[in-house]
């Protein structure tokens, strides 16, 4: 608007400003340059407007994708979010392009736009909550073994839906692998939005930048034919790139040296294309990945027709417990030894709501204890959100607390809280114990250590999110309203280290679960000690 002003003000100059008639005939010499100034500022007046009406109509194109998803999005939105590439995708929307959005308004302030960035920007996920989402992206690829080109085409098993991913968010991907020094998933990424570029879609990435990236990631993975390959079409592309040269020299003679030590001919490179299964995934922390991950997908179910033959249904009414009388539970053997059983119609749709009311104000990330120092943080491999719910939060609690209580007949006044835990984009638990096997904390010394453990399962999920025990083979799947309840414990008070169990990443949909975990004080005479260790 200021631009505006003084261009406005210089015409009006140019306009009432004139010198005298005589001046003017003898300075006929200025009036021509004046009618050229006109002529320029006009110029820059239209100037102006182009760029103002470029600028709006870009806004306007940014909030005609944006009305488009926003009503998408806020018709179902944990149906919407269900998606890990939607997820992933609001991450990145809110953290990387709304600021681009941002920017383009501040070229000429907008006050009430401005306000409200201002406002809610502090409610923005931040660069470490993108980083996060791709993180959680990659994490379902490997649990499920999924190639680049499945998410970015949408592709999940049994789901098929609109959400794709640019060759731009396929870079950005492969950056944040590539920035945490993972180059076996950079690898995986830089490829596929080299493919979707070679395909002909636009970007703003170019060609370059994804085979810098691409070249020495493949490097890192150890094949130095293929590194050498894509470094010689980044340098075709780009002779003079900074990095390219250098690099191309010192890998020709980093082969030309492995070639003469291990007496081999010089082996081109591949022509297949980069896949999922080209490289080796690097192994990790957890000793049990393959097993686990296996379970996960459906694979490796120990399940058999002579262990079927041991699981029954029944109902259940606690040893004739008055709460369970007129309406006994109905329980279902998950697994024979050790024992896990299922309960239908634990929580009614009405009681779930209600939970979940109660616990989103409160949802936080979820914290486990560190072995080295006691003190509760986050860890990589418990992804979730959880919180903690008393009885005199609401009277539900109270009456799912007397349930459990009813159904499992040990006391709960020695338990935890009800934990609630919401497990969005590739949301986990990887495998782990519930009861300690380290010097107790204090309340575990006043209450003992977890003796059993009752999960309610509070929401159906689309595809993953299952309970599974490695040791033995097991996977029992989410079914909103039901609950599965184990021990942890044998009747000798010594851990039963076949629990150790995990909860698979979540792969499509939302997964919500409440807890309670029962501890040893209270029960001496509702689960007395057995007479050996294994009881």
């Amino acid at each position: 608007m200021r631009l505006l002003s003084y261009i406005l003000w210089a015409l009006l100059w140019c306009c009432c400003c004139w010198p005298t008639q005589a001046e003017v005939f003898t300075s006929i010499g200025q009036m021509t340059d004046l009618i050229y100034t006109e002529k320029e500022l006009v110029q820059s007046l239209r100037d102006y407007i182009q760029a103002e009406e470029s600028k709006l109509a870009s806004v306007k194109s940014w909030a005609s994708k944006l009305d488009a998803l926003t009503r998408v999005s806020t018709s179902d939105p944990e149906g919407y979010l269900a998606h890990p590439v939607n997820a992933y995708k609001l991450m990145k929307r809110l953290n990387t392009e709304w600021t681009e959005l941002e920017s383009l308004v501040l070229q000429n302030p907008s006050a009430g736009f401005i306000s409200n960035m201002s406002v809610h920007r502090q409610y923005f996920p931040d660069e470490e909550d993108e980083t996060g989402a791709a993180k959680a992206l990659m994490r379902l690829q490997d649990t499920y073994q999924l190639d680049s080109e499945a998410f970015s085409k949408g592709k999940l098993p049994g789901v098929h839906s609109n959400a794709l991913l640019t060759v731009d968010d396929c870079f950005d991907m492969g950056k944040t692998a590539y920035n945490e020094a993972d180059y076996y998933h950079a690898v995986l990424w830089m490829q596929q939005s080299l493919k979707q570029l070679d395909a002909g879609e636009e970007a703003v990435v170019s060609k370059a930048e994804i085979l810098d990236y691409l070249s020495y990631s493949v490097y890192q993975m150890g094949d130095l034919p293929r590194a050498i390959e894509l470094t010689r079409r980044l340098v075709a592309i780009d002779s003079s790139h900074q990095r390219a040269g250098g690099n191309l020299r010192y890998f020709e003679r980093l082969l030309f040296k492995q070639r003469n030590e291990m007496n081999k001919d010089y082996e081109a490179a591949s022509e297949e294309p980069i896949q999922l299964g080209t490289y080796s995934r690097p192994k990790d922390h957890l000793p049990e990945r393959e097993a686990y991950e296996a379970l996960c997908r459906g694979e490796g179910l120990q399940m058999n027709d002579a262990r079927r033959s041991r699981l029954f249904c029944r109902y259940h009414n606690g040893n004739k417990n008055p709460v369970l009388l007129l309406k006994p539970m109905k329980e279902e053997d998950e697994w024979d030894s050790p024992h896990i059983v299922r309960y239908l119609e634990m929580l009614s749709h009405e009681e779930i709501e209600k939970i979940k009311e109660l616990a989103k104000p409160r949802l936080a990330r979820a914290t486990v204890r560190d072995p080295k120092t006691g003190v509760l943080t986050t860890a990589n491999y418990r992804v979730s959100k959880s919180a903690w719910l008393e009885e005199e939060d609401d009277p539900v609690i109270e009456r799912v607390n007397q349930r459990i209580e009813a159904i499992t007949g040990l006391t709960v006044d020695t338990a935890e809280l009800l934990q609630v835990a919401n497990y969005g984009v590739g949301g986990q638990y990887e495998p782990h114990y519930d009861f300690s096997r380290r010097p107790f904390d204090s309340n575990l010394r006043v209450d003992g250590n977890r003796l059993a453990t009752f999960l309610n399962y509070m929401s159906d999920v689309e595809a993953g999110g299952a309970t599974v025990f490695p040791d033995f083979g097991a996977a029992i799947r989410p079914r909103k309203g039901t609950a599965v309840f184990w021990y942890n414990l044998f009747k000798s008070g010594e851990g039963d280290y076949r629990t150790r169990h995990a909860a698979c990443p979540v792969l499509v949909g939302s997964k919500w679960v409440s807890n309670k975990w029962i501890h040893e004080r209270g029960q001496e005479f509702r689960r007395p000690c057995g007479l050996t260790e294994v009881d």
